[in-house]
């Protein structure tokens, strides 16, 4: 009656549930699937690379450089963000710089280096989130 599952049902079925993880998410939680995006897209461009597969490599760090550019900068709030803000563009103008580099030398080490500035923002951002979700909600008192 039904048929196998095949690559495009899957891929639809994929969709679905990243858009309802989306809708779902609090501005901390889309932030935190940005990053992770990220870490994927390089680590993906890196295997590529490793495999001589040109066409994902490139597939992948437009990827990454597009969540840097549109995701990622997009989320900065330079009026209020002070110094962080600052130093959070300036980082992720240097990653798009070293991706670019990466995509047209094929080089393995500008890769690993935003792997290496990322990773640890990436991770402090989700421990800010656990710590928030770590503390307990507000109490109401009567008046």
């Amino acid at each position: 009656m039904f048929s196998q599952m095949g690559p495009r049902s899957a891929n639809a079925y994929k969709k679905i549930g990243v858009e309802t993880s989306v809708s779902h998410a609090s501005a901390h939680d889309l932030v935190d699937m940005l990053f992770d995006g990220l870490l994927v897209a390089v680590r993906s461009a890196k295997a590529a690379l490793d495999a001589g597969d040109v066409k994902n490599k490139c597939a992948n760090i437009v990827t990454a450089v597009r969540i840097l550019e549109e995701g990622l900068k997009g989320a900065l709030n330079m009026e209020q963000g002070g110094a962080l803000a600052s130093n959070l563009l300036e980082l992720y103008d240097y990653c798009v710089l070293r991706l670019t580099q990466a995509n047209a030398r094929n080089d393995l080490a500008a890769l690993d280096e935003v792997l290496r500035l990322m990773e640890p923002v990436a991770s402090g951002w989700k421990q800010m989130g656990q710590a928030a979700e770590a503390q307990p909600a507000p109490r109401l008192r009567a008046a």
